[in-house]
């Protein structure tokens, strides 16, 4: 959590000072791509702001009135992020358009070395915050993550507009305009991609069908258990809750089925890093025709 944050916070600085370079040189130049992607750098660092308090929030205990932690803080930002990206698109393609026709000189050719920069550090920065995000189950990081691959992208779009307009002005003056709407539209999928897969965790929606196999078969690992009959699984920031349905000998004692309960919780979250908890169903197997259940949350 602690690198995550450093990540975060680095990535505010690098997309502070790259939207300064690229705004600045984009109106000195002048260049509507630049100065749409120093526009969007400029949203990069309230995006990496949200994404840093996100996972200091996300960082707290759980308390009695947050019984399963703030890690949801985490996935809420991540989800905001998006609704920025898109948001921030919308506005770059409107303002792009709206100066297609107008008449202005060719962009100077330094235009081009502050994209090129940008485009270089998105693309280190990108590969930190995306194996980091994967490696700690953070949406807010890897969000943030796509977030830097959307100026790569918008990047090189502004790249290729501006250096055409540089090459033959007379033929390609209103490709740097279309070229800031590039980006726009660019921006818009990413965020809504975003929003979109913060938004199933919100929901509650079951992870991967692999790690959910992953469970049952370290519960299945346990002197005792005969079988398990459900798994559910929701993801509340950083890691998962775990609800689960296990079959025992319909003789055994209370004592002993509370024994196998607590031995499977503690495995489960032993060997797997990315379980929070576990909250565990004690049934009978299907040799009792009597369903009847008990429930163990072992603390």
């Amino acid at each position: 959590m602690r690198i995550g944050r450093k990540i975060a916070l680095g990535g505010m600085i690098v997309s502070a000072l790259l939207a300064i370079v690229k705004i600045v040189t984009g109106l000195m130049a002048p260049s509507t791509s630049l100065v749409a992607d120093g526009l969007e750098s400029a949203g990069d660092v309230l995006a990496s702001g949200l994404v840093y308090l996100g996972l200091t929030l996300a960082a707290k205990p759980a308390d009695w009135n947050h019984p399963y932690g703030h890690g949801r803080a985490e996935t809420l930002t991540g989800f905001m992020v998006g609704l920025l990206l898109a948001g921030a698109g919308v506005g770059i393609s409107i303002h792009a358009l709206l100066n297609v026709g107008g008449i202005h000189r060719s962009p100077a050719t330094y235009a081009i070395w502050p994209l090129i920069a940008s485009i270089c550090i998105k693309s280190a920065l990108f590969g930190l915050k995306y194996r980091f995000g994967k490696k700690i189950g953070s949406a807010a990081l890897a969000a943030d993550a796509w977030n830097d691959a959307v100026d790569i992208i918008s990047g090189s779009a502004a790249l290729v507009a501006v250096g055409l307009t540089i090459h033959d002005p007379s033929r390609f003056l209103a490709a740097d305009h279309y070229g800031g709407f590039a980006v726009g539209v660019i921006v818009i999928f990413t965020g809504l991609r975003v929003t979109r897969d913060t938004a199933l965790q919100l929901m509650d929606t079951m992870p991967d069908a692999k790690l959910m196999r992953v469970i049952r078969d370290t519960a299945q690992q346990v002197s005792g258990v005969e079988g398990v009959e459900k798994c559910f699984a929701r993801k509340t920031g950083l890691q998962y809750h775990v609800d689960l349905h296990l079959e025992v000998d319909p003789n055994t004692t209370v004592r002993n089925s509370h024994e196998i309960a607590e031995r499977v919780r503690e495995r489960i979250r032993r060997e797997l890093s990315w379980v929070a908890d576990v909250l565990v169903h004690v049934e009978p197997s299907p040799r009792n025709p009597s369903r009847t259940s008990v429930t163990h949350h072992v603390e």
